[in-house]
This record gives structure tokens, C-alpha cells and sequence, in this order.
């Protein structure tokens, strides 16, 4: 019976798995290969407008899509989509601070050199843009729907670690061409920020706080005129023109400041107080029948 119960929650996770990736993914589809066509065709619109509308596009169909898939397929309010000002401003405030500082002192004891100063560029605005999207549809998939799933079948400890591992892994294509230490340290600074997003959306549950801290953690690191998670498209863009002057334990060599030595101990000191503050607040789901006493209710199933 046990065998029986445990394939039974392996089937229903991974057919709301598929279902709540297609429910996110077709609408996305269909909005860049139906509805983006149609639209430039009937109003000729400029690159850079047919750009705006494309990625408005692509966040209103992936919301929309998981939002479809929680009210039809889970039978439930959304909750985790309310706007709630105080914990976004609170998740992006976090984020950026908890960036700038291990930045700061890499640049005090001259790990990272300022090259330039080249202020503020009106281009920002668009990479922010762009930066804010990438994070709300990461975190939609990772944290929203990947790690709740998971949590509900497995509880939160199995899927905080599975969800990162899975987010980390995802990450390797930015660093293909690089030796097997750079790749290590990338998938183990990466796996703690798995760790780190999940944390934030167990206590916030909601994706916009999640979101936020995701999106100012990545521009902090952009405006430092460092690379972004191995990326070096936006560096031209960032008001400092920087380098690195250290070793690549202490700068985090070709992936950028998130694979530093620096980042990754201040990373995993936040998350082992965020998941010791969460517990504590009785954030954790515990499923029925793992551990002999009543589930702790997150606020999804309440």
C-alpha cells in the first residue's frame, strides 16, 4: 500500500507538472507565433515597439497561463499572483542590498577595479525591463510552480533542495566553454540562490516579492559593470566600466560576482537564517503520513 501511495503522488506531481508547464508555455507559443505576426503585420510597428510589445506579450501570456492552470486544474484562487506593495518593495529592497554589499567590499579590497565611470545610460530602463521579465517568469516556473508542486507531494526541505538543483542545472549553458572548476563553483552558487529564491517565496508566498529580490539581485550586479551570471551582453550598458584584478575564487572568474567565494559564504549565511526564520514561523509544509503528525498548512491549501 505504502509502494502504491508513493507511485500515486509521483504520477499527480508529474501530471501537474506537465499540465502547469504547458499552461505557461502554450500561451507563450501561442502569443510569439500567432499573435505577434498578426500584430506587426497590421500595424507595421518599429522594432523597438514591436520588441515592447513582444515581451509585454510573453509576460501577460505566462501569468495569464499559470493563473488559468491554479483556478481550473487546482480549483483555487492564485494568491500567490496578489500585488502585495509592501513585501515586493521589501523583496527588491533585500535583493539589491544583499548584492551590493559582498560588491562593495569586492571593490574596497581591489578584487574589482572601477575602469570608467560612464553615469547613467537611457538604455537602463529597457535592460531593467528586460532583467524584471526574465526574473518573474524564472521565479514563475522554479518557485511558483516546480517547487509548490513539489512541496505538496514531498514537502518544503525535499523540494527547496530539488527545485535549486533543477535551477542551478539549468544555468550550465552559460558557462559551456568553461573548465570544470569554474563549472563547479557556478552550479554550487547557483543551487544556494535556488535555495535563497525558494526561502523568500516560502515566507512571502508570493511571486512578486520572489520577483523582485530575484531582478534587483541581477541588476545590482549589472550596474557594478561586472558579468551577469556569465553574461557580458549588458556590460557595455552598466554606468561602471569595471574589471577584475584578483584571483577567480575571489571574483568569481568568467560567471561574475555570483560564483566569488565572498557571495557564495554571505549567500549561504541569508539563506540558513531565512529558512531558520521561516520554520520558525511554521512556513513549512509537511505532508500527511511522512512524519506521523497533521500537515502544516501552507497558505495555498488553507
Amino acid at each position: 500500500m505504502a509502494a502504491k501511495s508513493v507511485n500515486s503522488r509521483i504520477v499527480r506531481t508529474l501530471v501537474s507538472l506537465l499540465l502547469g508547464g504547458a499552461a505557461i508555455l502554450g500561451p507563450i507559443l501561442l502569443f510569439r507565433q500567432g499573435v505577434l505576426p498578426l500584430i506587426e503585420t497590421a500595424f507595421h510597428l518599429a522594432p523597438e515597439w514591436l520588441s515592447v510589445v513582444r515581451r509585454a506579450g510573453i509576460f501577460v501570456a505566462a501569468v495569464g497561463g499559470y493563473w488559468a492552470y491554479v483556478h481550473w486544474h487546482e480549483k483555487r484562487p492564485a494568491t500567490e499572483l496578489h500585488l502585495r506593495t509592501t513585501r515586493l518593495l521589501l523583496g527588491g529592497a533585500s535583493g539589491a542590498l544583499l548584492m551590493a554589499l559582498p560588491l562593495a567590499v569586492l571593490f574596497a579590497v581591489g578584487a574589482y577595479e572601477q575602469v570608467l565611470f560612464r553615469g547613467a545610460s537611457p538604455e537602463l530602463l529597457g535592460v531593467a525591463v528586460v532583467i524584471g521579465i526574465a526574473a518573474t517568469l524564472e521565479e514563475l516556473v522554479y518557485r511558483c510552480l516546480l517547487f509548490r508542486l513539489l512541496e505538496r507531494a514531498w514537502g518544503t526541505k525535499l523540494a527547496l533542495v530539488a527545485q535549486a538543483v533543477v535551477f542551478a542545472l539549468r544555468h550550465l549553458e552559460n558557462v559551456e566553454h568553461a573548465g570544470t572548476r569554474d563549472v563547479v563553483t557556478m552550479l554550487v552558487s547557483v543551487t544556494l540562490l535556488g535555495l535563497l529564491w525558494g526561502g523568500v517565496f516560502v515566507l512571502a508566498r508570493n511571486l512578486w516579492a520572489v520577483a523582485a529580490n530575484h531582478a534587483a539581485w541581477n541588476f545590482t550586479i549589472l550596474l557594478s559593470g561586472m558579468p551577469l551570471s556569465g553574461i557580458e551582453d549588458w556590460r557595455k550598458l552598466a554606468p561602471l566600466e569595471s574589471r577584475s584584478a584578483g584571483p577567480d575564487w575571489l571574483t568569481g572568474g568568467m560567471f561574475g560576482p555570483e560564483s566569488s567565494l565572498l557571495v557564495i559564504a554571505s549567500t549561504s549565511v541569508t539563506v540558513v537564517l531565512l529558512l531558520r526564520t521561516a520554520r520558525r514561523r511554521g512556513a513549512f509544509f509537511v505532508p500527511a503520513g511522512k512524519s506521523g503528525t497533521e500537515p502544516i498548512l501552507s497558505e495555498f491549501d488553507k
